[in-house]
Order: structure tokens, then sequence, then C-alpha cells
């Protein structure tokens, strides 16, 4: 069994609630606030947590990001897996980054920045301006995957199968306005991989 969710610590997220669709449209209707630039700053969202994951383990990272014929993207990385606790019925609860304001980045001024110089908002950035994200993480104690349609979840947590690594995989289709009139390509990524220095970039098509 776990413990009681009115006991647990929020961090950079806010526990009590796994949706926040008062901010997850606030987003959508101010888009270009959020994310100037569309795709390119949902990808560098994304690799900013991959960073983070990597700067706490003390370690450097692996990241790969896969452009997809489709338009979407994938960000893999080598992580501990999203944080994800049980609570005081012993069900998984994971930390929601997708659907909450990340609370580093939206209760005062800017803090931080992407390579592109565009103030760091979070990971419910690129979720609320996706028509699709799922959301897969291993960790040593169990794996999940959950999908989202314009930053709501659609699905609960589904258990997968081991396969012996841990890691974060995001993988989502931007909204019409948030897509690029050209496909992004990889040579166009590349630049913006100095600014992660705790995690090797990898950036490929399929």
């Amino acid at each position: 069994m776990g413990e009681n969710r009115r006991r647990w610590v929020n961090t950079t997220h806010d526990w009590s609630a796994l949706v926040d669709h008062g901010h997850l449209a606030d987003v959508r209707v101010h888009r270009e606030r959020y994310a100037p630039g569309g795709l390119v700053h949902l990808v560098l969202e994304v690799v900013a947590y991959a960073n983070d994951e990597a700067e706490a383990s003390g370690r450097t990272g692996r990241c790969a990001v896969t452009l997809f014929r489709d338009g979407s993207v994938a960000v893999a990385d080598d992580g501990r897996g999203t944080e994800t606790r049980l609570d005081e019925d012993g069900r998984p609860v994971r930390k929601p980054v997708m659907a909450t304001k990340d609370l580093r980045f939206f209760d005062g001024p800017p803090s931080a920045h992407l390579p592109n110089g565009a103030p760091r908002r979070g990971m419910s950035i690129v979720a609320a301006l996706s028509e699709w994200l799922t959301h897969t993480n291993r960790r040593r104690a169990g794996s999940w995957t959950q999908r989202y349609a314009n930053g709501v979840p659609v699905t609960g947590l589904v258990t997968i199968g081991e396969d012996g690594t841990t890691g974060t995989t995001v993988r989502f289709l931007p909204c019409a306005a948030a897509r690029p009139r050209k496909p992004v390509t990889p040579a166009e990524l590349r630049g913006f991989a100095a600014g992660f220095p705790h995690v090797d970039v990898l950036f490929v098509t399929a």
C-alpha cells in the first residue's frame, strides 16, 4: 500500500489535481505567448525535462528526438522515468506533468529560458497544444503509458511490460496551429542541442 495523497509534498507540480482544465484552456488561447515558434518550441520543452533528469542523476544522459512523416515527434530519454507514487489504495499515480502547470514556471516572472530564448513553461504546454500525446514512463518499480487529447487524459495509466530499461518517452502530434508550414529537419534542431548540457541529444527522422 502507499501513502495518503493528502500528505504528498508538491515539488514541480500539484499532486492534488490530475487535470487543470483552466490552465490547459489558457495555453490554447494564448498559444503564441506560451509556445512561440510552434513545433520547435514544443520539442525544446520536452528535451528540457530530459536534461533535468540527467542533471538530477549527476550524469550525462541520452535523449533521442525522432521526427515522423505524419508530423508527430517522439522524445525519448534514459532517465529514471516520470515520478510515480502509490496512493493509499495501492494505485499508481503519476506526477501530473502533462495536464497541470509546472509550479516553477508559472508562479512569478519567467525564471528559466529555453535555447530558443523563449521562457520555459513546462510539459503541459506540449500536451495542451497537441491533438494527441502519449506519455510512457519506465521506472524500477513499474512502467505505464497514458494517452491525452489536447492535454486532457483520455485513458488511465495503462501498465506495460518491463524491458529492463528506465526513462520517459513522449510522442505528440502538434495541433494544426503549432505545425510549421514546412517539415522541421534534424539539422534545424541540432543547433539547440548545446543548450542542454546534461544530455547528448540525437535528432533523426523516421
